[in-house]
């Protein structure tokens, strides 16, 4: 007998459709019937029960979070409390991940790093918004990430006020399809695009007092995205060796063949960078970039002084050189 979810009835959220479809992943769940009620009673026949009933217990399948004194949180590094997706995410996500990625076979350290990166990236705006907690509680900075807007996506598929409701169990199974495929999108290139990033920026950043002795430049020999990665391996390196000097600069080639020197910003997602390329060199292109620089093959350095071009490998490494030393 195929396994029934179950979840309430009326009108539906990004958390429990996303929630049906992370089971849906699992293979005691992958041709489950999805039964949508509020009644104790049909929910009581159902093999797992989300966001519905009152009731949080793991080993009895019961995945609520709106009850009186529920405070579930993914671990002790996050203070957002856990919707039904969060619920099923925390002690299903890691089967779930390597289902939508199996071709990958990641081991378990890798498929570790995902969970932690795929809840903080994109589960726990889910978690966030349903449970009404407020992203900026401060000028600060946010209390969870939200990138997607997809809970006010799901909202849109439930029926207007002054229309009639139509059928909702096919509105939800569009909501479940909708959560599902950008969930599976993200999983996808977190496992397979930005994971593997990972080995090379590690590279680099082993090998960064090749490139210059203060340690500060980390060169890459094909782009990847570095940003997170630094981040988290700067940290990792800080935590053995608190004097160890931070990257002020990236070197990678880009597109055409000409290579890049991007300043590091002083945490990921923030345009204030750590040093930027010097002043001086601030919106100048081509030959008189090079004049000014003193460096030759320069294409341009951005009025922000985020990034710069070089025609060479070894003008990029002059440049990012160069600029340790100015302001």
């Amino acid at each position: 007998m195929p396994k029934v979810i179950g979840t309430h009835s009326g009108t539906f959220h990004c958390d429990e459709a996303l929630a049906c479809y992370m089971l849906r992943q699992l293979n005691e769940y992958s041709d489950a019937k999805i039964v949508r009620s509020r009644d104790p009673a049909v929910l009581e026949t159902c093999d797992i029960v989300v966001d519905v009933g009152g009731v949080y217990d793991h080993e009895a399948k019961r995945y609520d979070h709106h009850q009186r004194g529920f405070e579930e949180q993914f671990s002790e590094q996050y203070k957002t409390k856990l919707s039904s997706a969060g619920l099923i995410y925390k002690h299903y996500g890691k089967d779930v991940i390597r289902s939508i990625v199996k071709e990958a076979q990641l081991d378990d350290g890798a498929v570790e790093q995902l969970f932690v990166k795929l809840y903080e990236a994109f589960i726990e705006g889910v978690d966030g918004i349903d449970n009404g907690i407020s992203q900026y509680p401060s000028d600060i900075e946010p209390a969870y990430k939200e990138s997607t807007n997809l809970s006010a996506r799901v909202s849109h598929l439930n029926p207007w006020w002054n229309r009639p409701e139509g059928d909702m169990d096919e509105r939800f199974a569009q909501a479940v399809s909708l959560t599902g495929s950008e969930f599976a999108e993200r999983v996808q290139y977190y496992a397979l695009a930005w994971l593997p990033g990972r080995n090379i920026v590690e590279e680099g950043y082993n090998s960064r007092f090749d490139i210059d002795k203060s340690g500060q430049i980390v060169l890459f020999d094909s782009f990847c995205p570095w940003k997170d990665h630094i981040s988290t391996i700067e940290e990792e390196a800080l935590q053995k060796d608190p004097e160890t000097p931070k990257i002020l600069y990236v070197l990678y080639p880009d597109t055409a063949g000409n290579w890049r020197v991007q300043a590091v910003p002083e945490k990921p997602g923030s345009f204030v960078s750590r040093h930027p390329l010097p002043e001086a060199w601030r919106g100048i292109r081509d030959d008189a970039l090079s004049e000014r620089s003193g460096i030759e093959g320069c294409i341009f350095v951005h009025q922000s002084g985020f990034i710069g071009g070089n025609k060479t490998r070894d003008g990029a490494v002059a440049l990012a050189r160069k600029a340790l030393t100015m302001d």
